[in-house]
């Protein structure tokens, strides 16, 4: 049979990375450099983007460096140009190009310039580079497009914002519809959707304000995602080893939403009397007490935990 650690192996193949000056983006490059793929890299950003070029370029890898914004279509056209006449091919699109709203404002006051600019790049762009790519890959009848989504886009949450969950909502549509519709043509389109991960998007805000803590309140695992704990789903999806995967949304939210959301509040059953043995194994700690209002739930139910008070006969 070989070995099935080959099929992850990406040498021979080219990836174009969208939004790759930093972040997650960065993250990426490196992580397809580090499996043997040469590189397309986009961003906006001239300088970033070429140290990010340089770093995987010293690894071995060919690499393009194309300034671009995914949200302007005549970029979106040069960039894919340039990228086919520089490495020849694309074979693997991460859409990973996105901004979000640290604002926490309302949808009820929400100003209509943000939501349009958001998903002109969060769903517009995304879709853009598809296409483009698309043709491309279509005409040679293989390919891999991965949509970096989102958990906002599968389901409301106290931390979003209504044009992010928007756009990554009509993103993750936008993959079910390509994945089925390219399918018999051998591309594939799949999507990652990250849980709450320290990038350098939101670090500062996320770092000054104690939100790490309360996210992994709310997440089963309870901790926030490391970075690097993309780089094996975005392979995997790359790669040879998901070759009859397709339309799928991948979530990588240490279980929050298979929890649909975790407690915040240790539950009054994790007081009981154990009618069994003891549970295995250390629980998270930084849970928040239960209120006063709720103490009488740690006592149990009655008639099983304790007896039920005789009524005295009339």
């Amino acid at each position: 049979m070989g070995n099935p650690t080959s099929l992850f192996d990406l040498t021979g193949k080219t990836a174009l990375v969208t939004g790759a000056s930093y972040g997650l983006g960065e993250e990426f490059a490196h992580g397809l450099a580090d499996a043997g793929a040469d590189l397309v890299l986009m961003a906006r950003s001239t300088d970033l983007l070429a140290k990010v070029g340089e770093a995987c370029a010293a690894k071995g890898r060919t690499v393009t460096v194309v300034t671009g914004d995914v949200s302007v279509e005549d970029d979106v056209k040069r960039v894919v140009a340039t990228g086919l006449a520089e490495q020849g091919k694309i074979d693997v699109l991460v859409n990973n190009a996105g901004i979000s709203d640290l604002r926490g404002m309302g949808a009820e006051s929400y100003d209509v310039e943000m939501f349009r600019r958001i998903v002109d790049v969060d769903l517009i762009g995304a879709f853009l580079m598809a296409r483009e790519v698309g043709r491309h890959m279509l005409a040679r009848g293989s390919g891999s497009i991965i949509n970096i989504c989102s958990i906002m886009g599968s389901g409301a949450n106290e931390l979003n914002v209504i044009a992010y969950t928007a756009a990554k909502g009509g993103l993750r549509n936008l993959t079910l519809q390509l994945g089925c519709e390219w399918a018999d043509r051998g591309v594939r389109v799949n999507a990652i959707s990250p849980g709450f991960f320290v990038s350098e998007m939101v670090r500062a805000a996320f770092e000054s304000s104690g939100i790490p803590e309360y996210i992994a309140s709310r997440t089963p695992m309870r901790r926030i995602g490391d970075t690097r704990e993309l780089i094996g789903p975005l392979l995997f999806l790359a790669s040879d080893a998901s070759s009859y995967v397709t339309g799928l949304d991948l979530l990588v939210d240490g279980g929050t939403n298979a929890g649909n959301g975790y407690y915040q509040i240790e539950p009054g059953q994790h007081f009981w009397p154990s009618l069994t043995v003891p549970g295995v194994g250390k629980t998270y700690e930084g849970l928040m007490p239960l209120p006063d209002h709720l103490q009488n739930w740690k006592v149990g139910l009655p008639g099983l935990h304790f007896a039920v008070p005789e009524t005295p006969a009339e």
